[in-house]
């Protein structure tokens, strides 16, 4: 039910990447084209202080050390 708040579709394809994501071992790389993952993933880490970067980002690196030294949930997006 909280995923269906955070933005995910309630469809059977959706539901099942959700689960492969929240219970993955290592971080995901999703292909993305409708952006459901990326809004979906930012409301359910909003809480958790989600840092947002982009490679082109002038503090990018900076911005990534410091999340992985503090445990800050980090979305890299255009990858």
């Amino acid at each position: 039910r909280a995923w269906g708040i955070a933005g995910l579709p309630n469809d059977s394809f959706s539901i099942d990447n959700g689960i492969m994501v929240a219970n993955a071992r290592r971080w995901p790389l999703m292909i993305d084209p409708q952006t459901q993952a990326n809004k979906w993933i930012k409301a359910m880490e909003r809480p958790h202080d989600l840092r947002v970067l982009k490679l082109t980002d002038a503090d990018y690196m900076r911005t990534l050390e410091n999340a992985v030294q503090f445990g800050i949930p980090v979305l890299l997006e255009n990858v």
